[in-house]
């Protein structure tokens, strides 16, 4: 009875473990995935301009391509 529990949990583990193997993107499936639509911003200068009155206003900067915060004066 012990063994053939133990052989069970070991049979399970690895079950489970497979089930992680395929995680990722593959590169011919990179086409798919690298559309406008995917994108977190699909309109770059929307994000700019959103960035830019987080940073005026919060007076921190979201670390992206500009430096500063202060007292949004700019």
């Amino acid at each position: 009875m012990n063994r053939t529990f133990k052989l069970s949990i070991i049979a399970i583990s690895i079950t489970l473990a497979s089930g992680c193997s395929s995680l990722g993107v593959q590169p011919w499936e990179r086409d798919l995935l690298a559309k406008r639509q995917m994108a977190i911003t699909s309109s770059p200068i929307d994000a700019a301009l959103d960035d830019h009155i987080y940073f005026s206003k919060e007076a921190s900067s979201g670390g992206r391509s500009f430096a500063g915060g202060g007292c949004g004066c700019n």
